[in-house]
């Protein structure tokens, strides 16, 4: 086999095109948040506050999580009618510390266990993807908090970590640019655009130029993740456009039918801090930058 010379003897090469940093949470053991592991290996049991979601752990493994990003359990259950609103809204005002919400569905035969768990254990990995990213503030432990929903099927933190990072790669391979997961979606027009999908067309239906993907998740009474998949599929065949996103807001508040997080918790009053990494990313808001991942893509392909 023949070698070929890309440059003349004795010149500089030229750099090389820049390539998807991988995880670096896969390259230092598979950890996205050094708390979590320490947590999980102590078998604590309370809640982990970060800046986009909440871990509960109950000996360290996780029993819930939530994030003002992704659509709770009762959008899950209600938005096709797997139980009636009215039923969810009982089992959560008579929920105590001693029965959660999820005992009293399931002993009362409003709702088969297969399918609380299965919409649970949706719910806890749809949470913890946005719960686990990246963020520019520390994160904060409570000793012995719990969760009005009570405990259904606990997850070990390495499982939902190694999950977390699955579904970042895999958007990273549809689409590079993460904006697409949180700023306001625009249908746009593309040249021999492939036809959408039905799921992705109820998607293109709701990008008004105001509406988030998590926005639109919630509207359709999915999961935020597969809406982020199709949003970033959409954004790579021309047929979406993410739109410089508006002033950031407290969007936890805007979340409704909530109640307080710590209504049953049972706290030590001390709270652990996770160290913050001190390095925020910039956001890639540039549509030359993106035009310039896309090319870059493509080269990779060759």
């Amino acid at each position: 086999m023949t070698a070929v010379r890309t440059h003349p003897q004795g010149t500089t090469p030229p750099p090389r095109l820049p390539v998807r940093e991988k995880s670096g949470a896969r390259e230092h053991g598979g950890a996205l948040s050094p708390m979590l592991t320490r947590l999980a290996a102590e078998r604590a049991t309370g809640v982990l506050e970060r800046e986009r979601g909440s871990l509960y752990l109950a000996e360290g493994r996780v029993v819930h999580a939530e994030s003002p990003l992704a659509p709770g359990l009762d959008v899950l259950l209600l938005a096709h009618g797997t139980l009636a609103p009215a039923v969810w809204q009982d089992a959560v005002g008579r929920a105590d510390e001693e029965y959660g919400a999820a005992r009293l569905l399931l002993d009362a035969g409003r709702v088969p266990r297969g399918a609380l768990e299965l919409c649970h254990l949706q719910t806890v990995y749809d949470a913890a993807y946005f719960a686990l990213a990246p963020s520019s503030s520390p994160g904060h432990f409570h000793y012995g908090a719990g969760h009005w929903l009570g405990a259904l099927r606990p997850v070990p933190v390495d499982v939902v970590e190694r999950e977390t990072l699955r579904r970042r790669e895999l958007l990273d391979r549809l689409w590079p640019d993460p904006l697409t997961d949180g700023a306001p979606l625009r249908r746009s027009d593309a040249v021999a655009a492939p036809t959408p999908t039905a799921r992705q067309s109820a998607v293109l239906a709701l990008a008004d130029g105001v509406r988030t993907a998590p926005d639109i998740a919630r509207e359709l009474g999915r999961q935020a993740f597969h809406t982020l998949v199709d949003a970033r599929r959409l954004a790579a065949a021309g047929l979406l456009t993410a739109l410089f996103p508006p002033p950031r807001t407290d969007r936890a508040a805007a979340v409704p039918g909530l109640p307080p997080r710590h209504a049953f918790a049972r706290s030590t009053g001390t709270a652990a801090a996770e160290p913050s990494p001190g390095i925020t990313l910039p956001r890639v808001n540039d549509p030359d930058i993106t035009l310039l991942k896309r090319l870059r893509d493509a080269l990779e392909a060759l």
